[in-house]
């Protein structure tokens, strides 16, 4: 933002307790989509934006950071608890149907996020890392909490699934995430897949959120996957964070805004009332991989933001969540795991510059073996069919795909063919998998001109030695 846009309606300065003035303006920016149409609540909801925007600034200029972090959230917790009352006051008066919800995730924030916060910053001797955390997660959750929550304010009780068929419940979901995505960013999203396959798409952040009730604990577990550019044009844009690429408060902001934008879709159903988060990963590609491919999601949903970036959003069983992938974030680990997520992720970007092998066979086994043996020396990425193949290769081109010859629905002849059709992908290397070493399966694969084809029965050095060869060659 420049500097006129900065002067224009500066709000008076206030005084903090240490005499600082404390001046309302800044760069992260209010905007008309975040009203709720109630001038008073309105108003707080801006004072909370100041707030924040005003702790940035004082970050940037390296203010005393024991002294912002004492004084910040102080001042930040001082409005916010006002603004709760305030609103729940206002539901109340006119018989809101979703106060007590409302008033539930206010308690949260209340009692659990923000004591965690200061902790922390005690712990950590009000370090930078400890305060931009604080700034991330307050800004995070502000974004959210505005552009979700406080939305039911002006539109009364949101209607929810209840008595639909799974399709129709599926149809209802789709609806209410294109909205949402609309109403929270001013973004027009359209789904491209009813049936993503966990295909990777640029350079992502996989965001794993495990929900469960109180009594039988029962569990229910959402995916969200992100293309990182994404989030910078979404998240990164509304804190008005000068980067094109993650950092440890922009990671963090989007924890916040996503578990609040799950909550909302998640509330159409009626059984999810009773449910709580119970856990939270930032998943790397390939422990997210593991799970897609194990757990089989319910709701496998891929969107396009046109050149914002994609997302998917995943459902998946109760009885086939699986534990022990990646390390719950806590209160008492946040700090620490988003800066290892993020530090294994840059190592991990800067490293890789293994050829991409699409591995594409509707047998799991297959799949999974032919990973376990290119993995180290390429980057494997899978699909269970030729369509999914098609999917993968458009989001994110390989340099070389294995390609079972022989498939239900699609087959290895019509992917093969459905690539040759696409001026993009025509000159793809394809070499053909088979279990079939007959001459008439040979002649037949051969005359669509692969650049080779593997019997799956030979032993694993001599496969990695063909395919070797291969990128030998093309290295001339």
């Amino acid at each position: 933002m420049g500097d006129n846009a900065r002067g224009a309606g500066r709000a008076p300065a206030e005084k903090m307790e240490n005499g600082e003035e404390f001046h309302m303006d800044g760069r992260f920016e209010w905007r008309e989509e975040y009203s709720v149409g109630v001038e008073d609540i309105d108003k707080e909801h801006q004072r909370l934006f100041q707030i924040i925007n005003k702790l940035f600034a004082f970050r940037e200029e390296e203010k005393d950071s024991q002294w912002l972090g004492q004084e910040g959230i102080k001042y930040f917790k001082g409005h916010a608890m006002k603004h709760f009352a305030d609103e729940e006051s206002y539901m109340e008066s006119i018989g809101h149907p979703e106060l007590e919800r409302h008033r539930a995730i206010h308690q949260g924030f209340r009692e659990n996020t923000l004591p965690a916060l200061e902790e922390e910053m005690e712990r950590t001797g009000y370090s930078a890392e400890a305060l931009d955390h604080f700034l991330g997660v307050c800004a995070g959750w502000l974004i959210g909490h505005t552009l979700t929550e406080d939305q039911a304010i002006r539109g009364g009780q949101e209607s929810t699934w209840e008595g639909l068929l799974p399709e129709e419940e599926l149809d209802a979901m789709k609806k209410v995430i294109v909205q949402l995505v609309f109403d929270m960013f001013r973004l027009e999203s359209q789904l491209i897949s009813g049936a993503y396959g966990g295909e990777r798409f640029g350079d992502g952040v996989y965001y794993r959120l495990i929900y469960g009730t109180g009594q039988k604990e029962e569990k229910q577990e959402v995916l969200m996957v992100f293309e990182e550019k994404l989030l910078v044009n979404t998240v990164g844009r509304a804190l008005g964070l000068q980067t094109n690429k993650l950092d440890a408060m922009l990671v963090n902001a989007a924890r916040y805004t996503a578990r609040q934008f799950v909550g909302r879709v998640m509330e159409h159903l009626p059984a999810f009332g009773a449910y709580e988060l119970k856990e939270e990963n930032l998943l790397s590609y390939e422990q997210f991989q593991r799970v897609f491919q194990r757990e089989k999601p319910q709701v496998s949903l891929l969107f396009n933001t046109g050149g914002a970036g994609y997302f998917a959003y995943c459902v998946i069983a109760p009885h086939l969540l699986e534990k022990g992938v990646g390390t719950p974030i806590e209160s008492g680990n946040a700090l620490d795991e988003v800066e290892k997520y993020l530090t294994r992720r840059e190592e991990q970007q800067a490293a890789d510059t293994r050829p991409k092998v699409l591995v594409v066979d509707d047998s799991m086994t297959i799949r999974q073996a032919m990973k376990g043996l290119l993995e180290d020396e390429y980057q494997v990425q899978l699909a269970e069919s030729g369509v999914a193949a098609i999917r993968t290769i458009s989001l994110d081109r390989p340099d070389l795909v294995l390609l079972d010859y022989e498939m239900p629905v699609c087959d290895g002849r019509q992917t093969l063919e459905m690539l040759r059709s696409e001026p993009s992908f025509a000159d793809l290397p394809v070499i053909f998998l088979t279990g079939r070493s007959d001459p008439e399966v040979v002649r037949a694969l051969l005359s669509l001109k692969p650049a080779g084809y593997l019997l799956k029965y030979l032993k694993p050095a001599e496969i990695k030695e063909k395919i070797e060869g291969f990128f030998a060659k093309a290295r001339g």
